[in-house]
């Protein structure tokens, strides 16, 4: 009991320690030069997973393109980027049964002043709600706690291509650090 008491207060204080504000009504933190010009949520190969309640393409798409357009529309860089998601699986099983809400959505990361995808591959991101009530949340509730953290996931997700790849007008790590020591 002490090692799981260890753990998750370790797995919260790292969570806590990230750049990426979890709540949004803290103020944003610069994404370099990042403005959302769109983003485009689809569903075409939606499947439903295990013991779950129903829930349309068309109500997915609805809640995950607002999640991404709450967290991402406070970014007032200077060059526009779009997203683009497909919601491919999900499971929200009703509050008796056992189980984990989950979704799996597939994003792509496209420069809008060279109409050129920075990600070659969708990069795939998926939301597993391990610890969740959910006998005081309905469907919506459920939808919406899991297309928010999808949002949440891929921010920190764009944050390390950010420092990797120097994506949004960031510079890869060892190349700061030269441009630092040269300045020196």
């Amino acid at each position: 009991m002490i090692r799981l008491t260890t753990a998750l207060a370790l797995a919260l204080g790292l969570a806590a320690c990230s750049e990426t504000p979890v709540d949004l009504s803290q103020p944003a933190v610069a994404l370099g030069n990042f403005k959302l010009g769109h983003s485009e949520v689809v569903a075409p190969n939606l499947q439903q997973l295990l013991v779950s309640r129903d829930a349309t393409a068309e109500e997915w798409s609805q809640v995950v393109d607002e999640a991404f357009e709450e967290r991402f529309r406070r970014y007032t860089g200077d060059q526009f980027y779009h997203i683009g998601v497909s919601v491919e699986a999900y499971s929200l099983p009703p509050p008796v049964v056992p189980g984990k809400s989950a979704l799996a959505i597939n994003v792509t990361i496209w420069q809008d002043a060279t109409q050129s995808k920075l990600n070659a591959k969708p990069e795939p991101i998926h939301v597993i709600k391990v610890f969740e009530s959910r006998l005081s949340k309905d469907k919506a509730a459920q939808m919406r706690g899991l297309a928010q953290e999808a949002a949440l996931l891929t921010e920190k997700w764009m944050r390390e291509q950010q420092a990797a790849k120097g994506w949004f007008g960031g510079l890869p790590a060892e190349e700061a650090q030269a441009e630092v020591a040269a300045d020196s």
